[in-house]
């Protein structure tokens, strides 16, 4: 079979949308525009993502088009009724989402909460609410490590996320929760993520997060990209959360990436491993640390820091690799609230055997990205129009 690229690298920009959606404002997301706003707050250095083509996708503030970008570029729409990581994922690997999975603004209602603490006899819960994970571990926080009961929340996602401090509730059995949580919600209480969000610290002033969190998702339909890939022989090497994203389904490989950093070290290591198929990595702390937080100016140093590590990861492609960069959703830290945001993402495609300069306008879905790998190795899945002819 003739391969035009050996092996293709997509790295998700967690939450870096690039302008609302036309349905934005059903979500409550009229005038979103994560990248656009961070960039009128202050010059942003891009100079790297500028040059492949980020400019060019659309007018943005301080980053004019170049003339001859050395990338294709371009736009993907969320085909998908959702606006969170597991529904933009599982877009990208050729899953189109009807309907939503469940949230839960009001909180878990008693069959879901008694039948957690039932099952794993813990002495109750603290919260049940809507909330920040930072915000909630300093209202929290205290009253746990006194009592012993697990901070449960929830988002506009999703999400059915578990907060503990190691000392308190030791890792492995905050895991044991979770897993427990997970088989609980299942029909319709069936939410994307269960999420473990352990933290240390000795008062509400020091409690910080620590880098254990641990996502539990529903596994994803059959017929994904991933799956696909594997049983065709090919390799799928997931870095950071993509793993627990898929349940592990159709995953060859799993390189641990708690924040940007080691995420961009651990392409870089399997870049310069000798493999065949995908490398699929998600920078986090785009969304984590700097959108559901509302912080801009975080968020920009975060996007100039990336920008000045990009040429690492190019430096570790061979000639008949392919890179593609992308997102999942929007997170829009001009915004009021914490939650994401439903918009367009970036589409930004670069190899040193691929066509520069192509505009590949607005793409139907980010299944089209999916689409487009599996062309390339000569597979097909459910959903998405490739783009693979005009790179």
């Amino acid at each position: 079979m003739m391969r035009k690229f050996r092996r293709i690298c997509l790295l998700v920009l967690d939450s870096a949308g690039i302008g609302a959606m036309p349905d934005a404002a059903d979500w409550g997301d009229a005038g979103a525009d994560t990248i656009g706003h961070i960039l009128e707050t202050r010059r942003v250095d891009l100079p790297n993502l500028r040059r492949i083509g980020l400019g060019n996708i659309r007018s943005l503030e301080g980053l004019p088009p170049v003339d001859r970008p050395t990338g294709a570029y371009g736009k993907c729409t969320l085909k998908s009724n959702g606006k969170d990581t597991t529904t933009g994922h599982w877009e990208m690997a050729g899953i189109i989402l009807k309907k939503a999975f469940p949230t839960f603004p009001n909180g878990f209602p008693p069959r879901i909460i008694d039948e957690f603490v039932a099952k794993t006899a813990v002495p109750g819960v603290l919260g049940n609410i809507p909330a920040s994970g930072t915000e909630i571990i300093k209202e929290l926080g205290v009253e746990h490590v006194a009592t012993g009961k697990p901070i449960v929340y929830t988002s506009a996602d999703s999400v059915f996320q578990i907060a503990a401090h190691e000392e308190v509730i030791p890792i492995d059995r905050l895991y044991e929760i979770c897993e427990i949580a997970r088989d609980i919600l299942q029909g319709e209480d069936k939410v994307g993520r269960v999420i473990a969000r352990p933290f240390l610290g000795t008062n509400a002033a020091d409690f910080k997060r620590t880098e254990n969190r641990h996502d539990y998702a529903v596994p994803p339909p059959a017929g994904n990209l991933l799956p696909v890939l594997q049983e065709a022989g090919l390799d799928v090497v997931c870095i950071g959360k993509i793993a627990s994203i898929y349940d592990s389904v159709g995953v060859t490989e799993d390189l641990t990436g708690k924040n940007n950093d080691q995420v961009i070290d651990q392409t870089i290591k399997a870049l310069n491993a000798d493999s065949t198929g995908l490398v699929f990595s998600n920078l986090v702390d785009f969304d984590m640390l700097y959108g559901h937080r509302r912080d801009p100016e975080g968020y920009a140093r975060a996007l100039e820091h990336f920008d000045d590590r990009l040429p690492e990861i190019i430096n570790a492609m061979r000639d008949d690799d392919l890179l593609i960069m992308t997102a999942d959703h929007g997170n829009d830290p001009t915004k009021d609230g914490s939650d994401h945001t439903r918009e367009y993402v970036p589409l930004l495609v670069y190899g040193r055997s691929a066509a520069p300069g192509v505009n590949l306008g607005t793409r139907q879905s980010l299944s089209d990205i999916g689409q487009t790998i599996a062309e390339n190795f000569g597979l097909k899945i459910a959903d998405g129009e490739s783009f693979l002819g005009s790179i």
